[in-house]
């Protein structure tokens, strides 16, 4: 795709210089990776990463860091997105920038994003804008923030590809492991299995999983209240519904919206 070669050409071309890139170029392109460390930061809206291993979810004021040579693609569907992007050159001995993960923005990277927010374009060493974004980068390693976890694994089992596709379309409605399993001519045991071995996580989890994200989506992209969005995703106790989003994203869903 010449899109995607483009993007790569663009932000590899120079090995050592950093790379400030504020237009949406990255969505919805194949999964690709870059020879740079990728600093995504989602600024407004909702967008989702997907890899190889999982879907993850990145609410607004979070950022996700993707190390060099990691496969990606990003997608976003909410209508007030914004997304930063800032690649960077090898980026030495951290643990950190080996790991993908995401995590919010604190003040402190706020105010250093707000100080970058005409800068455009590549930054080579010896420019004092290249010594900036590179403490920028430093800073990410030492504020030692906890991940947000919010995601959703991924799998190439065609039966269970198909079988999520269907949970996710009836997200508002009763979802129950004896039901799935017998609509798709599978035992409770043989169903409970296989989203063991090939997603790691229960069938349980998984559907709190889909309602909480589904949740999210609808808290930036409509005026329902939380009331009306918890019965959307398929609670019936406020409370429940409160607590089970606390419990995944360690906020109440009035302090998310």
């Amino acid at each position: 795709m010449k899109i995607l070669e483009e993007l790569i050409r663009t932000v590899d071309q120079n090995p050592d210089s950093i790379l400030v890139m504020r237009k949406q170029n990255e969505q919805r392109l194949p999964a690709h990776k870059h020879d740079k460390g990728q600093l995504l930061l989602v600024l407004g809206g909702i967008a989702y990463l997907q890899t190889r291993e999982k879907d993850f979810y990145i609410p607004s004021n979070h950022y996700i860091w993707i190390p060099k040579q990691y496969f990606h693609n990003l997608m976003f569907n909410t209508k007030d997105i914004h997304i930063i992007n800032f690649y960077f050159p090898d980026t030495g001995k951290a643990d950190f920038y080996d790991e993908l993960g995401i995590y919010p923005v604190s003040n402190l990277l706020s105010e250093m994003l707000s100080f970058t927010k005409k800068w455009q374009g590549e930054y080579f060493t010896g420019s004092w804008e290249y010594e900036f974004l590179n403490t920028l980068k430093n800073l990410l390693a030492r504020e030692e923030l906890k991940k947000f976890s919010i995601h959703l694994p991924t799998t190439d089992d065609q039966r269970l590809k198909e079988i999520t596709s269907d949970l996710r379309s009836k997200i508002g409605e009763p979802l129950m492991l004896e039901d799935t399993a017998k609509k798709y001519g599978l035992s409770v045991r043989s169903l409970t299995r296989l989203f063991q071995q090939r997603l790691h996580i229960s069938f349980i989890q998984y559907i709190k999983m889909l309602r909480i994200i589904r949740a999210m989506e609808l808290m930036k992209d409509t005026e329902l209240n939380v009331t009306q969005i918890a019965y959307k995703v398929g609670y019936s106790n406020i409370s429940a519904f409160s607590n089970t989003f606390f419990q995944l994203t360690k906020m109440r869903p009035t302090e998310f919206r």
